[in-house]
């Protein structure tokens, strides 16, 4: 009977175990994703006419129209403006083994990992009112397009050049000894084999370009503006909640539409290949040392030059040098920011750690669903678990606006805050641990159940300690995320308890050389977390685990 009792209570448990296993993550998601998106389609369609005037007014203005349009033309200006400028990097990176590769390599990482409020910043230092070039350019199209390379960088250096390095050189080297030129061989052999690539890094940069908030909202000064600005501007400024809902319906739809057309095209696409080990070698040549040398030195220039400006206009306040920027920070008696600046790196760094935790929990549970379920099921829950990853953190904040306010109105709550910041991280998560759950022998777990140990306890001794390093990997993620992340946050932060970047933006935006000055302090800080969050995944990293 004790035995018989043992094993009914341990079923039980096993049962309930793999209920919340699933219930856990498709609960979070209703309740934090899908009701707010509900909530924002319900608002746009509330309106007179059939519940349409919000999209009539949205199609029958010209400003309006004028967004879209401007919204459209710089993402796919951005994408090939980027890929062209990022390729020589990629192709060094995949092709030549030299002295500090690896860490070239994670430092080319950090600009994409960079809140777009820095990044606007970095630009707004070198080419802004005050600007390291003498010369206002911050409001034109050229500052926004620089900007967004600079962002991207880093997704075709590791998307193509993580494929680049695996393909054969002797199919190349075969094109050549046939006759083919150097441009010929790559155009016909080389190129075709790196579509997939070249295709995969291009719609992610579409996608951050098309949802582009920050970097447009400190370099545009509102004369430029993508739908997500005018989203924050009906919002914020004009209290139009159902043109910016009408508004965040439509990206939503086109982000769906190009994430629907790139699985297409993959689909279509698809080629069988035969990839060899990793083919990086040391330069031989002196064209190829001269190769690796210019593409290097001018990769260093154009990431690091603003990131440096950054620093230096933090330490430049009136005239000479000092630290006054940073000292203060701490200044309590100064009212444009409610409260000392010091409490928003406070307060960034305990929402991070919260919306860490969080994504940790569900992000792991749900990759759990995903490497241990197979069938359509598995496939099914991994595209549900990545739609926030195609939806911008605009339209989550403005979702969460929409929907929170009954029948408890929880829009003042601070907790809104780190719960939309995990949101944006959970994919990262999943994408992180799922590879190394998947990787992890059955008959390891088969082994412990034989034993008499119960599901949980097998997933407890055998599991969570190999997916121990690639959960760090994924806290690094979800800490970065949440430190940076501006677009969710305009909408829910309250005044007397901003974040970084919500203190940087509100300091931009006063006179004066000191507030110039200490918003610089800020974002010369945020990108020292920032980069210490991904040196540390760089440490723990397994293999490619982690990669775009």
């Amino acid at each position: 009977m004790t035995t018989l009792s043992r094993k009914r209570r341990a079923a039980w448990t096993g049962g309930l175990a793999r209920i919340l296993v699933v219930a856990i993550p498709l609960g979070f998601l209703a309740a934090a994703f899908l009701y707010p998106l509900g909530s924002i389609l319900l608002t746009g369609l509330s309106g007179e006419a059939g519940g349409l005037a919000p999209f009539g007014e949205v199609f029958g203005r010209a400003s309006l129209r004028g967004v879209a349009w401007f919204t459209l033309w710089q993402a796919i200006a951005s994408t090939i403006l980027t890929v062209v400028v990022a390729m020589p990097a990629a192709y060094v990176f995949a092709r030549y083994d030299f002295p500090g590769r690896s860490l070239l390599r994670a430092a080319v990482t950090i600009p994409f990992v960079l809140p777009t409020l820095v990044v606007g910043s970095a630009f707004l230092a070198l080419l802004g009112p005050r600007g390291a070039l003498g010369i206002d350019l911050s409001s034109t199209i050229w500052a926004i397009l620089l900007a967004h390379v600079f962002y991207n960088y880093a997704v075709v250096v590791r998307t193509v050049g993580g494929l680049w390095a695996h393909l054969d050189p002797r199919l190349t080297e075969a094109a050549r000894v046939l006759g083919a030129g150097r441009w010929r061989a790559f155009r016909t052999v080389t190129l075709p084999l790196l579509r997939p690539a070249i295709a995969a890094a291009s719609s992610i940069i579409f996608l951050f370009t098309f949802t582009s908030f920050g970097v447009i909202l400190v370099l545009g000064n509102l004369e430029f503006r993508t739908v997500e600005v005018e989203i924050w501007r009906q919002t914020m400024s004009f209290l139009n909640l159902p043109v910016a809902a009408a508004l965040s319906v439509l990206q939503l739809a086109a982000v769906s539409l190009i994430l629907l057309t790139y699985s297409r095209y993959q689909q279509r696409r698809a080629v069988e290949q035969r990839l060899a080990p990793a083919t990086a070698r040391k330069p031989q040549t002196a064209r190829e040392w001269w190769t690796v040398g210019g593409t290097l030195t001018f990769t260093a220039l154009f990431l690091g030059t603003p990131l440096l400006l950054l620093v230096e206009r933090s330490l430049q306040v009136g005239e000479g040098w000092s630290t006054t920027a940073y000292t203060s920070l701490a200044d309590a008696s100064d009212s444009s920011l409610f409260v000392p600046a010091t409490e928003a790196i406070a307060n960034s760094i305990g929402f991070g750690i919260v919306a860490m935790m969080i994504a940790l929990v569900v992000g792991i549970l749900a990759a759990t669903v995903i490497a241990y379920r197979q069938g359509p099921v598995s496939q099914w829950f991994d595209l549900l678990l990545m739609l926030p990853l195609g939806t911008s953190a605009v339209t989550i904040g403005f979702g969460f606006l929409v929907a929170f306010d009954s029948p408890v109105d929880l829009r003042t709550s601070p907790f809104l805050i780190p719960l939309a910041h995990s949101l944006i991280a959970i994919p990262f998560v999943v994408r992180t641990v799922v590879p190394v759950m998947q990787a992890i022998r059955r008959r390891l777990r088969e082994a412990a159940r034989v034993l008499g140990a119960s599901p949980f306890r097998a997933w407890r001794e055998i599991d969570l300690p190999l997916i121990a390093r690639s959960g760090l990997v994924a806290a690094g993620f979800a800490f970065a995320i949440s430190l940076g992340e501006f677009g969710a946050t305009a909408f829910l932060v309250r005044p007397e308890r901003p974040t970084m970047p919500i203190a940087i933006f509100r300091l931009l935006g006063r006179p004066g050389d000191l507030n110039f000055g200490r918003a610089m302090a800020l974002s010369t800080i945020l990108m020292v977390l920032t980069a210490a969050s991904i040196m540390v995944i760089e440490r723990f990293r397994l293999g490619e685990t982690g990669e775009f």
